[in-house]
């Protein structure tokens, strides 16, 4: 489990090659580009990291079967994109509600216990899910409760997640380990679609609702033997009670203009771009008449653009900086949107969503590891349970708003109007006070926890 990991980051070389050209405008030495190659792989030095970071690809293979089987099942049921959002809304709505007291379970109990419990009934979901299927029940409201129940969960499980990855690497290889995070969330991005679309056109969606419920088995199994390096906050320091810790959150965030910023940026993203990975769906057979297995090819190419963009993210501290790649992140993103929306054919349209993948993960990740170098140890969970609860809200109003617009005036100038949109909001970040704002992100030091 050790090397596995590196064959997939070894493809990177030569991205890294490539960005270093773009952001410096000079051809990197081979030295330079293997120094690079070891800093982003630095994090694998560390074994339980490792052990993580392979269980959660597979059971991100895995969620990603099911996350695009349920509208795929959903939109041949109903034939209404609006339903299509409805099962985004679900999944992303429950988490918001249960994400406060993940973030309070994250800063006061061991992380990886949390994780375990909650990965187990996440399972159970998914093996009624497939049950349910085989049994030959072809109920949208069933599918959609069942949805809810896993974002449910989900909204427990991702504080803890999130703030898991401090616990398995010293703070000087954080920037590799979030980043590798990021690499493993994005491969199985375009993994689990690509493989969706395959295992649909010739088996069928139980076999991939199956998939996924033994991919549950392995991440629990990785991480019963994940031991952790210890972060618990100390007893003055532990909120007593579930409301006052959320209380202190939310008054901490403003305080951290850096903070502030990227819970902003995933408010515009969740809002605006997020919602597209479920339209593709619709894309597939309205306007492009192509089935599940190019449908998958089409999904997964949303995953293979944020693969390509994590050199990018791990070389920023030592280039250009969090600030500019998050800039370059959501602009790129914006653009490939409209570019998407316009698109003549189902392999243009792929190539956008490379760029739409790209743009997402340079600014997400970007504000993600900005984010955890930023905040204060006793505030991990919580703080990111803000960050989730943001994206969950702002995906949920986006797909149902989005999935209304699809159905009234079409999914191309629907797609074209939101990528707009979304360029016109974040070209806030072009005026001083944007780049202001947007600079703090560069900016680690926190004053509050300082005080």
């Amino acid at each position: 489990m050790h090397r596995s990991p590196k064959v997939i980051v070894t493809a990177s070389v030569i991205v890294i090659g490539i960005a270093r050209r773009v952001l410096s405008g000079a051809m990197a030495s081979r030295q330079q580009v293997a120094a690079e190659l070891k800093h982003a792989l630095s994090a694998f030095q560390h074994r339980d990291f490792t052990i993580f970071w392979s269980g959660a690809l597979i059971s991100n293979i895995g969620s990603w079967l099911q996350n695009l089987t349920v509208p795929f099942v959903i939109y041949a049921l109903t034939g209404s994109a609006f339903w299509v959002g409805a099962a985004t809304a679900a999944q992303f709505l429950p988490g918001f509600i249960l994400s406060p007291y993940g973030g309070h379970l994250a800063d006061i109990r061991e992380r990886r216990i949390v994780i375990i419990l909650v990965q187990s009934l996440m399972g159970l979901v998914a093996l009624l899910l497939w049950w349910s299927w085989i049994a030959g029940i072809r109920s949208v409201a069933l599918l959609l409760v069942i949805t809810a129940a896993t974002g449910l969960l989900q909204g427990i499980n991702l504080p803890s997640w999130q703030a898991f990855v401090n616990d398995l690497v010293p703070r000087e290889e954080l920037i590799s380990a979030v980043s590798l995070n990021s690499l493993q969330f994005n491969a199985a991005r375009s993994i689990g679609p690509a493989l969706a679309g395959l295992i649909i056109a010739v088996f069928g969606p139980g076999w991939a609702f199956g998939l996924n419920v033994a991919s549950y088995v392995v991440v629990v199994l990785a991480l019963v033997e994940v031991r952790s390096r210890s972060h618990a906050i100390t007893a003055d320091q532990r909120p007593t009670r579930f409301v006052d810790g959320f209380v202190e959150a939310v008054r901490y965030v403003p305080s951290q203009p850096g903070i502030a910023l990227v819970i902003w940026t995933v408010a515009a993203i969740g809002l605006l771009a997020t919602p597209v990975f479920s339209f593709t769906v619709v894309f597939a057979h309205d306007v492009y008449g192509v089935g599940p297995l190019q449908l998958g090819l089409l999904s997964a190419a949303f995953g293979v653009g944020a693969v390509l963009a994590v050199p990018f993210v791990v070389r920023a501290k030592h280039n250009s900086g969090l600030a500019a790649i998050m800039r370059a992140g959501l602009f790129v993103e914006g653009v490939a949107i409209v570019a998407f929306g316009l698109a003549p054919g189902v392999v243009t349209g792929a190539l956008c969503l490379v760029g739409v993948g790209f743009g997402f993960l340079l600014a997400i990740s970007a504000g993600n590891t900005a984010l955890h170098l930023i905040v204060a140890q006793r505030l991990r969970g919580r703080v990111m349970a803000l960050r989730l609860m943001t994206y969950m809200v702002s995906a949920t109003v986006g797909a149902l708003i989005e999935g209304w617009l699809v159905d009234l005036y079409g999914p191309r100038a629907a797609m074209v109007g939101i990528g707009l949109v979304f360029l016109a909001a974040v070209s806030f970040l072009l005026t001083p006070r944007g780049g202001r704002a947007l600079a703090r992100i560069d900016d680690p030091e926190d004053l509050v926890a300082r005080a």
